[in-house]
């Protein structure tokens, strides 16, 4: 059975028989058809419900990233070390490699918290 003649079987579906196909076929391969915004007025077609609306994740993991060290370089690596726990070494590597992650997957909180400690030492830090 070729996808072209599926096609054909299912173009003579009156509204109510798809709307039947589509719950059986969701429930069997355990999936959902989420609405997609068309921008098209309208309500939903005679027998069929209104969708749900479509839930946005929100982000709640962000990164810290040092994007510009300014002129207090050495403070900037104080204050990198403090935040991390990094050696001397490593926190400088950080560093002198900007842009780069001070930290990563952190609350939104924590992510401001490392940008205003490093807005002090006149560091700037990007949050994504």
């Amino acid at each position: 059975m070729s996808v072209e003649s599926i096609i054909a079987e299912i173009e003579q579906l009156n509204v109510l028989d798809l709307v039947q196909l589509t719950k059986q076929l969701q429930e069997r391969w355990g999936v959902s058809a989420a609405p997609i915004a068309t921008g098209q007025a309208g309500g939903p077609a005679v027998g069929q419900e209104a969708p749900a609306a479509a839930t946005v994740e929100e982000q709640t993991e962000f990164d810290a990233i040092l994007s510009e060290v300014g002129p207090n370089k050495i403070n900037v690596i104080k204050v990198v070390r403090e935040l991390t726990g990094l050696g001397l070494k490593e926190a400088k590597a950080v560093v002198d490699e900007a842009p780069k992650p001070i930290k990563e997957a952190v609350s939104k909180e924590e992510a401001q918290k490392i940008a205003d400690k490093m807005a002090e030492v006149g560091a700037k830090v990007t949050i994504k």
